[in-house]
């Protein structure tokens, strides 16, 4: 089957060498090979996320972790912070699970500011806040940092982030923001094929989830750290994946962290570049994301029409979502994508546009 490379907010492309990987010949996930594998990836883990927690691996997408977050953590209210789809999401969860939620909803397009946070928490109804770090549906990131050190000042609330796309591109130093989850799905920054979610639990996340009732099976955060205890998961996981994680953590650390950080750096600035020069860039200044560009159709361009001339060249970027498709297109740039292949990606765009 003919390839097109993927440039959309993912799954993103993945390298002949973790496609290898996911194909190394099964093990029993009981097993002492599997506990060795399981044991190898933990402090490049650690390390990647600055944190000295465990961190979990869920076979599920990030959204299983997103509702384990409100299943473990919810025993009074929660506040989401509501910024597109995503985040639109994760206050849709709280409701299904039947816990009490209420958001802040931000325009699509702009980011949360720290003193609407504290607004919020300063009424005392809130024992978590969930936050998507990076948007991909508007191309916002929101100032992680800055919504932390607000909730650090209420010693009873906690912080749940969606770092699904921004986990490996920028640096999340967990300990230090004092996450009490961070979580992310392979299938973006990470650069694997989707099925595998990366999460930390802070040790206060721990001690609430030990007294709540009503956290399903299958996301119970406590059967996570006792089956980590024995490096194993909880229920069966994907082994394959995480004999590609382990490759992709070696490639990651080869680059040098930093390096993984400025390079992803480049590539958004030099997309926004473009955008600007032929478009519109769609989130507020200061604000857009750094693993992918959301950038306004003010041409009213057929969008469709341009993917069609991208396959044709092997590539494939992405419709706006939801409510803003075809009024806005997302070109992503994250994982094991490169300067060279970006800038080879919008020419072939602007080639395609003027043919038209």
């Amino acid at each position: 089957m003919k390839h097109k490379r993927l440039f959309i907010p993912g799954p993103v492309e993945v390298e002949p060498e973790i496609l290898q990987a996911m194909g190394t010949p099964m093990i029993g996930h009981r097993s002492s090979e599997f506990k060795e594998l399981y044991a190898g990836v933990q402090p490049k883990l650690q390390e990647l996320l600055y944190t000295a927690n465990p961190v979990f691996l869920s076979t599920s997408s990030a959204t299983g972790i997103m509702e384990g977050s409100i299943r473990n953590l919810v025993a009074k209210r929660c506040l989401t912070i509501v910024c597109g789809a995503f985040s639109q999401r994760w206050h849709g969860i709280v409701q299904e699970c039947s816990k009490a939620g209420d958001t802040i909803d931000i325009e699509w397009g702009k980011a949360v500011r720290p003193e609407q946070v504290d607004a919020a928490l300063a009424t005392g109804k809130y024992d978590l806040v969930a936050l998507v770090h990076n948007e991909t549906s508007t191309g916002i990131m929101n100032p992680l940092a800055a919504v932390a050190e607000v909730v650090k000042k209420y010693p009873d609330i906690m912080l749940a982030v969606d770092a699904v796309s921004s986990m490996t591109a920028v640096k999340i130093e967990v300990d230090k923001l004092g996450l009490d989850v961070c979580l992310a799905g392979t299938q973006k920054a990470f650069a694997l094929p989707p099925g595998l979610c990366v999460f930390t639990v802070s040790q206060r996340a721990m001690e609430r989830s030990a007294d709540m009732k009503g956290k399903g099976f299958y996301f119970d955060f406590q059967a996570f750290r006792e089956y980590h205890e024995k490096d194993n998961t909880p229920c069966t996981p994907s082994v394959s994946h995480i004999y590609a994680l382990n490759v992709q953590l070696d490639r990651i650390f080869r680059e040098g962290l930093e390096n993984r950080f400025t390079r992803h750096q480049e590539m958004a600035n030099r997309c926004r570049n473009w955008a600007r020069q032929n478009f519109a860039l769609f989130p507020e200044e200061g604000y857009e994301s750094v693993t992918l560009t959301t950038v306004t159709n003010n041409r009213g361009i057929d969008i469709t029409s341009l993917n069609k001339a991208l396959a044709a060249r092997d590539a494939t970027i992405g419709n706006g979502y939801g409510k803003l498709k075809d009024k806005t297109f997302r070109i992503a740039h994250m994982g094991d994508c490169t300067l060279d292949q970006l800038n080879e990606l919008l020419a072939n765009i602007d080639e395609c546009l003027e043919r038209r």
